[in-house]
């Protein structure tokens, strides 16, 4: 992982993240909400974990302050807590985060993602370098958004090309 290729992550996030929302919001409520036999059962609430991971690292890795019992700023407890119940709420802050992410990534040299990242998590010290948690930082992402994809496409929607160099070419 290099400063370089965190920051075309995370254009490609974005980018990923603004098709899915664009498809997804064809869709109405009750069909993103519907429970599709998914690991957190529907597109909204893939969607929603998929923000509040984003929320986790990023806290991770600004530091932010944390109370008793959150595993990430603005009361995060557990990685199934849904953020936003309203769709129009989800893609504003989405949005918001992925420019949080950006920035993030705009900061990242050679010499900060060598060093360690250091976070409690359920009260146990955690250390590794940087590079590794910012890789699983955009690796999730893909994860989950190919979930989304095949979500979408079984509610009948293409969300059409979701190749990195897709991307890169435009």
């Amino acid at each position: 992982m290099t400063p370089d290729h965190a920051r075309v992550m995370a254009r490609y996030n974005r980018w990923m993240n603004d098709k899915l929302y664009a498809v997804a919001s064809e869709l109405g409520d009750a069909e993103r909400k519907a429970d599709r036999g998914a690991f957190f059962g529907s597109i909204h609430r893939t969607l929603n974990h998929l923000l509040l991971a984003d929320r986790v690292w990023l806290g991770r890795f600004t530091g932010a302050a944390l109370r008793d019992g959150e595993m990430g700023p603005g009361g995060i407890r557990s990685l199934d807590q849904e953020l936003y119940g309203d769709f129009d709420e989800l893609r504003r802050e989405r949005a918001k985060t992925d420019d949080d992410i950006a920035a993030f990534v705009a900061t990242l040299t050679d010499e900060t993602l060598a060093g360690d990242l250091r976070f409690v998590r359920r009260g146990a010290a955690n250390a590794f370098p940087l590079w590794q948690a910012v890789a699983h930082l955009f690796n999730h992402q893909t994860h989950h958004r190919g979930q989304v994809t095949t979500l979408l496409v079984q509610a009948g929607r293409d969300p059409g090309v979701t190749d990195l160099v897709a991307m890169l070419r435009t």
